[in-house]
C-alpha cells in the first residue's frame, strides 16, 4: 500500500501513517492540562499535530530525528491544516525509506553542480580561480554543499537547497552585472559562492534538519571565514604566489555582511559594491522563494490568503477564486 503524504491530506481526513518528527514541545493549555505540540513531516512537507492530555513519560518515549506511526485527523484549524492525534508510537528508521521524509530540490543536482563548476572556473582573476579550484577538488566538502538545505525552517529547507539557491544567485549576478559596471564581476560571483557555505558545517540533515553543536555555538558566518582561510593557504600551491590581502579581506567583508543588518545576525553591515550586491539578491532570492512556496503549499481552497507566516510577519494574498469571498482584515495581521 503507498503511502499518504503531507501534501495529500484533507480536511476532516482520518490518517495512520509514519512521519518523521522535526519539533516537540510539551505545551499546557488555560487549564493547565498538558498537551504535545509536534511537527510532523515527509519529503511533500510538514504539518503541525497535537495530542491531547499526555504527560512526561509520552514525550520522553521519543525524540526530534525519530518516526512515528501515528493515528489522527486532519482538520483546519486558523486557516491551515493539522492533525489532532489518537495514537503514536516511534518506529525504528531501518523500517522506513528514508527518501520518503526529507524534501529535496526539483532539479537535477549533477546539472545544479556542473553549472556552479562551469561559472567558478571562468573567472578571469588567476588568484579566485585559484581559490575555486581549491574548493572544488575537495570532494567531502562539494559533496555536502551539494546536499546541504539553505536554513532549517525558512527559504531552500531541502536537500540540495544551498546549491539550487547559490547557483541561482549566479544566474541573476550575471544578469545584472552589465548594468552596474563598477561591480567587481569576479568578485561577487566568488562572494555568492562563499557566502554561506559554512553551512555545510553548521546544519546536520541525515534524517531531520537540524543544527550541530559547532553550528549552535558558532554560526556559518564564521565558520564560512574559517573554511575561507582553510583554502587560502593552499592557493599558493597553484599560483606560486601568496592570496592578495585586500582581495582576502573583500571576500571575508561579503561573509560576515551578507545578512544587512546588525538585527538580523550581520556583525559587519555592507561598505563595498560587491557586498551590498551580494546582500540584496540574497534577501531577493531568499524572500521570493518564501513567498512563493507558501502560496504554492497552501491547500486551504476557502480563503485568499494564506496563514500568517510569523518570519515574514504578514499573510499572503493567493489570488481569489470563482466562490471564495475576499477578506477584509489586514494582511499584516493574523486572522483571530
Amino acid at each position: 500500500m503507498s503511502r499518504r503524504f503531507v501534501e495529500q491530506l484533507t480536511d476532516g481526513e482520518s490518517t495512520e501513517e509514519i512521519y518523521l518528527v522535526t519539533d516537540k514541545q510539551l505545551r499546557a493549555n488555560r487549564n493547565g492540562n498538558l498537551y504535545l505540540q509536534l511537527e510532523l513531516r515527509d519529503r511533500t512537507g510538514a504539518m503541525s499535530a497535537r495530542l491531547w492530555n499526555v504527560g512526561e513519560n509520552i514525550f520522553r518515549t521519543f525524540e526530534v530525528g525519530d518516526f512515528l506511526f501515528i493515528k489522527g485527523k486532519v482538520q483546519l484549524f486558523q486557516g491551515a491544516l493539522q492533525m489532532i492525534l489518537s495514537h503514536l508510537d516511534r518506529v525504528d528508521s531501518a523500517r522506513v525509506a528514508l527518501g520518503d521524509f526529507l524534501p529535496h530540490t526539483p532539479h537535477d543536482i549533477n546539472k545544479l553542480t556542473e553549472r556552479l563548476r562551469g561559472t567558478l572556473l571562468k573567472l578571469n582573476n588567476p588568484h579566485l580561480r585559484a581559490l575555486a579550484e581549491c574548493f572544488l577538488i575537495d570532494d567531502e566538502l562539494m559533496a555536502g554543499y551539494s546536499q546541504a538545505p539553505a536554513g532549517v525552517r525558512n527559504h531552500h529547507a531541502y536537500l540540495g537547497g544551498l546549491l539550487e539557491h547559490v547557483v541561482t544567485l549566479l544566474d541573476a549576478a550575471e544578469r545584472v552585472m552589465p548594468l552596474y559596471p563598477n561591480v567587481d564581476r569576479d568578485v561577487l560571483l566568488m562572494g555568492i559562492f562563499l557566502h554561506d557555505i559554512g553551512k555545510v558545517r553548521e546544519l546536520s540533515y541525515a534524517k531531520a534538519f537540524a543544527y550541530t553543536d559547532e553550528g549552535q555555538l558558532i554560526g556559518h558566518i564564521v565558520m564560512g571565514v574559517e573554511m575561507l582561510n582553510e583554502k587560502v593557504a593552499k592557493v599558493p600551491d597553484l599560483t606560486s604566489e601568496p592570496f592578495p590581502t585586500e582581495l582576502l579581506l573583500r571576500l571575508k567583508h561579503m561573509i560576515v555582511s551578507h545578512h544587512g543588518s546588525y538585527e538580523f545576525g550581520a556583525p559587519k553591515l555592507p561598505m563595498t559594491p560587491e557586498a551590498i550586491a551580494l546582500h540584496y539578491l540574497d534577501n531577493l532570492d531568499a524572500k521570493i522563494h518564501s513567498f512563493t512556496r507558501d502560496i504554492r503549499d497552501d491547500r486551504n481552497a476557502s480563503s485568499a490568503w494564506t496563514p500568517y507566516n510569523q518570519s515574514l510577519q504578514r499573510r499572503l494574498f493567493k489570488g481569489l477564486t470563482e466562490g471564495v469571498e475576499p477578506t477584509y482584515s489586514s494582511p499584516l495581521e493574523p486572522i483571530e
